[in-house]
């Protein structure tokens, strides 16, 4: 299996590699810092340099174990060493974005039992989180929680990643446990990203070293996803 260099150090921008499998414009590297489509988190997009030659990377995801990246056009790639190098200013939009849906997600979780159900970053500058409150929640209370999130975000929490055996995880009080009764039994060993004593969760997505790197957001739409469910959809202040 390829190294995910992306799990090791999310400000990595590019990494000396090996191409291990082209198949017309799809290419398997040996190590990658580009990062898959996954956790409702997009690809990164990047360059694969050879050479003289520069191929736009244009598509990353998971196929059948394999982190594939997909090329605009493969001609003139061979099999051989590439510097493989992301799209910085993207993936760190991202980056700000997940560690933020992690804030709201614990945040939330802290003061009302509540439970991220799904979230999503978009390529044009938002993103989603839907929660599951335990039971009805007044609605002037979300008048006041994007000031409550901005404070939190202010307060600089240090944001650190680790990974522990499955059964251990599992007995671990909180949210975490029920994410990882939804994953795969397959999975033994689980990433955690934690911020602080705020949360601490299960993700394979990047994230930021500290919460003051988000900066300042807006809460754009607020609304009912079913019963004690709502979606908060989420943009940055560029």
């Amino acid at each position: 299996m390829e190294q995910e260099l992306f799990l090791e150090n999310s400000y990595q921008t590019s990494c000396e590699t090996f191409i291990e499998e082209i198949n017309e414009n799809k290419v398997i590297l040996n190590q990658t810092a580009f990062y898959p489509t996954g956790g409702g988190q997009p690809f990164d997009t990047g360059i694969l340099k050879q050479g003289n030659d520069e191929f736009k990377v244009i598509k990353v995801k998971r196929e059948q174990g394999k982190i594939v990246h997909y090329l605009d056009d493969a001609k003139n790639l061979s099999i051989g060493k590439v510097t493989a190098q992301i799209n910085w200013d993207r993936r760190y939009r991202f980056m700000k974005y997940h560690t933020l849906l992690h804030v709201i997600a614990g945040h939330l979780y802290n003061k009302f039992g509540a439970l991220a159900t799904s979230n999503e970053i978009y390529e044009d500058n938002r993103a989603r989180i839907d929660i599951k409150f335990e039971k009805e929640v007044s609605e002037d209370y979300f008048s006041s929680m994007e000031q409550e999130i901005h404070q939190i975000i202010e307060e600089n929490h240090r944001v650190s990643t680790r990974s522990l055996p499955r059964e251990e995880v599992e007995n671990i009080p909180g949210s975490i446990k029920t994410v990882i009764n939804l994953l795969p039994k397959s999975i033994k060993t689980i990433r955690l990203i934690a911020i602080s004593e705020l949360d601490e969760q299960a993700c394979g997505g990047t994230h930021v070293k500290s919460t003051n790197e988000i900066g300042l957001f807006s809460f754009t739409k607020i609304k009912n996803k079913g019963k004690n469910t709502k979606r908060i959809e989420v943009t940055f202040n560029d």
